[in-house]
């Protein structure tokens, strides 16, 4: 790989995840190519290092954000990640997005949108020879992220779609990115240790250890515009079906729905962008006897999937550079909660490692 090749990364939804990430790249942006970086499979991945990630573009809707500064706008008002990075000027400011359905009624209540008209995201994403987009847009965002898949489709862009909207693991969207000769990775980003990937890692466990899982829950809280967003009932729909799908998809059998239960529970603003999940999984041992387990996790929850999405634009980047297009099976499988394929994780891994160092 040349010294000057770059990926260049376009953002729609500058909230707490863009902030971790943009944050991140800063961060790491002089780590040693043998350096253990927590969170990233490879500092060094396929040729590209962490510092080849230049953002390039970024779209959202809210009127703290639209104009300012990347560096400035992923620190506004309703942003409350962790500060771990102080970002210097980017020179990519804010472009004014498409709204549809990215703001919830709770959210509405919180900011206003920035005035004017969408910008044109087409044209914004070939003059800056973004390579690869993220939609990093708010849960229940489905009209929005499929309206910026078409812009990113004719501007011949890479997609890492973060969210659960079910863009890559969907059989039309799939071969349209296909026909088009574009790589997508997705749908709704795993964290690097989350609640999904415990709760996961817990029912492989059982599988493996023999015992049978009767019932389980996973409850999620925190205090972030995500939690919010998910007071709606209605715009839980797609995040409820992306993180039990991930969790029953290590089973060997089918749980009854009324026998499990994930899914995010409630919005505490004080605790900002920190997560807590509590799983409980009732199981049976050899002679029918009973067994319980119980966890908590809390964790930061935006930084926590930053690391991910770094691999994750760098995959599809090889995609690119290597004429791939549709759905990438492997880093969909270990990066995202609903990819196309669910594979357990150490082979999601292992299938991944060798897409990475495939020529």
């Amino acid at each position: 790989m040349s010294e000057n090749k770059k990926v260049r990364v376009a953002i729609i939804g500058v909230g707490n995840c863009a902030s971790a990430l943009i944050q991140g790249v800063e961060f790491y942006k002089n780590a040693k190519n043998d350096e253990r970086v927590p969170g990233l499979m490879h500092v060094d991945l396929g040729g590209y290092h962490i510092s080849d990630i230049e953002f390039s573009a970024a779209f959202d809707v809210v009127d703290t954000k639209v104009g300012k500064d990347l560096s400035e706008a992923i620190y506004a008002f309703p942003n409350n990640t962790y500060r771990f990075a102080d970002v210097p000027k980017l020179g990519i400011p804010v472009h004014r997005g498409m709204t549809h359905d990215g703001l919830g009624k709770y959210l509405s209540q919180i900011v206003k949108k920035a005035p004017g008209p969408t910008d044109d995201i087409i044209k914004i994403l070939q003059d800056t020879n973004t390579d690869v987009v993220v939609n990093f847009m708010p849960v229940g965002s489905e009209m929005a992220t499929k309206w910026y898949v078409e812009q990113v489709l004719d501007a011949g862009c890479g997609f890492v779609n973060a969210i659960p909207v079910f863009i890559a693991s969907s059989d039309y969207w799939g071969k349209r990115f296909s026909e088009k000769g574009l790589p997508i990775i997705g749908d709704d980003i795993k964290s690097q240790v989350g609640a999904t990937i415990l709760h996961r890692v817990l029912t492989s466990l059982f599988v493996d250890r023999g015992v049978r899982l009767d019932h389980t829950y996973q409850l999620n809280f925190g205090g972030n515009t995500d939690f919010m967003n998910m007071l709606e009932r209605e715009r839980l729909q797609s995040k409820k079906i992306s993180k039990t799908g991930a969790v029953t998809s290590m089973l060997p059998y089918t749980l009854p729905e009324e026998d499990i239960h994930v899914g995010p529970s409630d919005y505490v603003p004080w605790l900002t962008d920190r997560k807590f999940c509590h799983i409980k999984m009732e199981g049976t041992t050899f002679g029918n006897v009973p067994l319980n387990l119980e966890a908590k996790l809390e964790v930061w929850d935006s930084p926590n999937s930053a690391g991910v999405i770094i691999d994750a634009v760098r995959c599809c980047k090889l995609a690119l550079d290597r004429g791939l297009s549709g759905p990438l099976l492997a880093p969909s499988s270990y990066f995202m909660k609903t990819p196309p394929e669910q594979y357990e994780d150490s082979i999601a891994r292992d299938k991944t490692n060798a897409f990475i160092q495939a020529k």
